[in-house]
């Protein structure tokens, strides 16, 4: 008796060992097969400049394609009987059914954020604490980018549990800007007046690398501190990372001076 035929003669579940051998095989090929192509996409995205949105919505509709498909192809060439197909979702449905609640609910949550686009890759964002650019939007993660080069990844159910801050801005004749915000607050010991120049003269000296002139207004004023809103526009989000802390330790560098000079 040969291999072939010890392999075909023997079962697992109603499934020769030929054929869970043959299942196997395609997984892994599957699997490899998905890995190689995913960084192919991502290059080439790269190199033809596409959209950080349209690169992730390509890469994710391939996944889609690699596991329909590779079910498909166990089916046909595996010369599965329908009972097993029968055994398969009832096992199935026995597994959904013990699965926890958060399990099945991430993956809905991730469902719905593809499907409503509450925010698309490359955007800037804040969810709860977490704030930065959107890297990778998927079923079960959504991949943020922080201002310190961390990727930090939150499972998809806790980012509609959340508060979401899209810095989008909506405006009229935006052209896609980001409108970024940030707070800035002061004591009393400068008059509201030098405190105005100070936003007006660290505005000027980035007006050259800006597409609009950041802008400011008074949030809120207690006994001990005034604290003013920025309003940070740009057109790549990654300019945030840098623009926020030059233009606050700006804004401070010429705020001590002024407490100083007010001292003397």
């Amino acid at each position: 008796m040969s291999i072939q035929d010890i392999l075909d003669t023997q079962t697992f579940l109603g499934i020769s060992v030929g054929q869970l051998l043959l299942i196997i095989s395609v997984a892994v090929v599957a699997f490899i097969f998905e890995r190689v192509v995913t960084r192919y996409l991502r290059r080439f995205a790269r190199h033809a400049h596409l959209s950080l949105s349209a690169s992730n919505n390509i890469i994710l509709v391939f996944r889609i394609l690699i596991l329909f498909g590779s079910a498909a192809f166990m089916t046909r060439a595996g010369g599965l009987a329908t009972e097993w197909f029968l055994a398969f979702s009832a096992l199935g449905g026995a597994a959904l059914g013990f699965a926890s609640s958060q399990t099945i609910g991430n993956f809905v949550a991730g469902l719905f954020l593809l499907a409503a686009r509450p925010f698309k890759v490359g955007d800037y964002i804040r969810v709860g604490t977490v704030e930065g650019i959107v890297q990778e939007i998927t079923i079960n993660y959504t991949r943020i980018l922080t201002i310190g080069s961390n990727v930090v990844s939150i499972i998809n159910l806790q980012v509609l549990q959340r508060d979401i801050t899209s810095f989008q801005d909506e405006s009229q004749g935006s052209d896609g800007l980001c409108c970024y915000t940030f707070e800035i607050g002061f004591d009393h010991s400068v008059s509201t007046d030098k405190i105005a120049a100070i936003f007006d003269k660290v505005f000027e000296l980035h007006m050259q690398t800006l597409p609009k002139k950041p802008r400011y207004m008074l949030l809120r004023s207690g006994s001990f501190e005034r604290v003013y809103m920025v309003y940070l526009y740009v057109k790549d989000p990654r300019e945030v990372f840098v623009l926020r802390p030059q233009i606050a330790e700006e804004v401070f560098r010429r705020w001590d001076a002024e407490r100083a000079k007010g001292h003397a």
